[in-house]
């Protein structure tokens, strides 16, 4: 797992080839990683090469031997992941190839993802009598629905890029070349905004969705009362009335 801090935005890439399997070291070394990234405002998650990654390690699945270890390496995916998802820094994924199985729940545990022409996107467990087990069942049905999900789980067929943008999956879809440049680009113009209510936004959004509209709307008004108290939101209220740039410190 490589990963660079630059410009308040750090670019982590899963380094494993030949497909960058989500094998149980590369899932500690993502773990640890998380912890590493300092002062990085955005998160950049890519694959090294032209895959993203083809998922859980097989060899590793086949060594499972009994329901327990299973459940246990599931749950050991979750944790890892949900840190992933609750990140407090907004998170992108750059989906350079194809991005199967745990690649696509580690896609899906991030709040942006776009993808290069020619990648696909799909959980294709039922192809070896088994099911998702790092969380494909429960985001993917919250992000394209119920009835597009279980038809790819069901059949394990995987979506182009372009249907995977057609069905909400993905934001965007651009040339493998300038993949990169706009994930950067767009990790700057979010970097470049105040963090507080970055984390907020994220909070209200991935919490609320979850939530009784009712219920929901309290947690904003909540949120809405917490980014008041931050300097950021004093200099950007104040900048806009003298008509000059805020001067954003992140606090």
């Amino acid at each position: 797992m490589n990963h660079v801090v630059k410009d308040g935005v750090a670019t982590v890439k899963i380094n494993n080839p030949p497909v960058n399997a989500l094998s149980a070291q590369v899932v500690k070394e993502l773990d640890k990683t998380l912890g590493e990234l300092g002062d990085a405002r955005v998160i950049v998650i890519t694959g090294e090469g032209k895959m993203f990654s083809a998922g859980v390690d097989i060899k590793e699945l086949a060594g499972i031997s009994s329901e327990a270890e299973a459940r246990e390496f599931s749950e050991g995916c979750h944790r890892v992941f949900r840190r992933l998802e609750t990140s407090k820094r907004p998170v992108i994924a750059a989906l350079n190839g194809h991005c199967l199985g745990g690649g696509l729940e580690l896609a899906l545990c991030c709040h942006i993802r776009i993808a290069a022409e020619g990648a696909r996107m799909g959980l294709p467990e039922i192809n070896l009598g088994i099911i998702p087990g790092a969380g494909g069942t429960q985001r993917l049905p919250r992000v394209v629905g119920n009835s597009t999900a279980l038809e790819m789980i069901l059949t394990g067929e995987p979506l182009s890029a372009e249907e995977a943008h057609a069905c909400g999956l993905v934001n965007r879809v651009t040339k493998f070349e300038s993949l990169m440049d706009e994930a950067l680009f767009l990790a700057k113009r979010i970097a470049s905004k105040p963090a507080p209510a970055a984390s907020l936004i994220i909070e209200a959004v991935e919490s609320g969705c979850n939530m009784p509209l009712e219920l929901a709307l309290e947690l904003e008004s909540k949120l809405f009362g917490d980014v008041f108290t931050t300097e950021d939101s004093k200099e950007g209220l104040k900048a806009f009335l003298e008509k000059r740039p805020p001067k954003f410190k992140n606090r």
